[in-house]
């Protein structure tokens, strides 16, 4: 008999790791949306690490910005971001505070409140496509930018909230290259930081980065 998920929530200090421990220990934990039309539960099946500064791939490599400022903020809290003017994407800061490490969410299985989710990802053609992705998985949640700078781990009220789950044997957790980074960032040699769980069926497809064409 397999053991129900463990709800209790993650302490700060899980997110007060360097970005390369904490995202693979990631996957398999529980992330809970609460709305008032009820709770979201999904359950991590795919991650990207992002390790500020020093990452060329990172929205903080050139430096703090009134965006990306939640990510030198301290570990544990939620940076939630607007991308190609119409999806948002949520990170999960991590790492010592002024770090700017993050960790992107790209995918995870709705184990809780699909209901809710399905009526947000109306494009969904089944149950496991409802966050498979980044963008889909913020939208599934109703996550927006709203909630930037939302604490997942304290012990009041809030709207997002990490639990321990079940963390996944290291023998079932992949890694390669993040989806659609351009440049060094985007080398499976050097930053092979995207983590998902072998098979999973939520796990979103890989794709490399296509330049945008330039218009006139």
């Amino acid at each position: 008999m397999i053991a129900p998920p463990d709800r209790t929530p993650l302490p700060r200090a899980f997110f007060d790791r360097p970005v390369l421990e904490v995202a693979p220990d990631l996957l398999g934990r529980i992330l809970v949306r609460t709305t008032p039309d009820g709770p979201i539960a999904l359950r991590l099946t795919e991650v990207e690490a992002y390790d500020g500064q020093n990452d060329p791939g990172s929205h903080a490599y050139r430096g703090r910005t009134a965006r990306n400022a939640v990510m030198f903020g301290p570990p544990g809290h939620v940076y939630v971001y607007f991308t190609y003017g119409m999806w948002h994407c949520m990170n999960l800061v991590c790492g010592p505070e002024g770090r700017a490490s993050a960790v992107l969410l790209r995918a995870g299985e709705v184990i809780e409140g699909a209901e809710l989710a399905r009526k947000r990802r109306v494009s969904a053609r089944n149950d496991k496509e409802l966050a498979k992705g980044p963008a889909r998985l913020a939208t599934a949640l109703g996550v927006d930018r709203a909630l930037d700078g939302t604490d997942a781990c304290t012990s009041g009220e809030t709207p997002l909230r990490m639990l321990t789950g079940a963390p996944v044997p290291s023998d079932q957790v992949r890694s390669g290259p993040r989806t659609g980074v351009a440049g060094e960032g985007g080398n499976g040699d050097l930053h092979p930081w995207r983590f998902w769980i072998a098979d999973d069926p939520t796990v979103s497809p890989y794709r490399a980065h296509v330049p945008r064409r330039r218009r006139g």
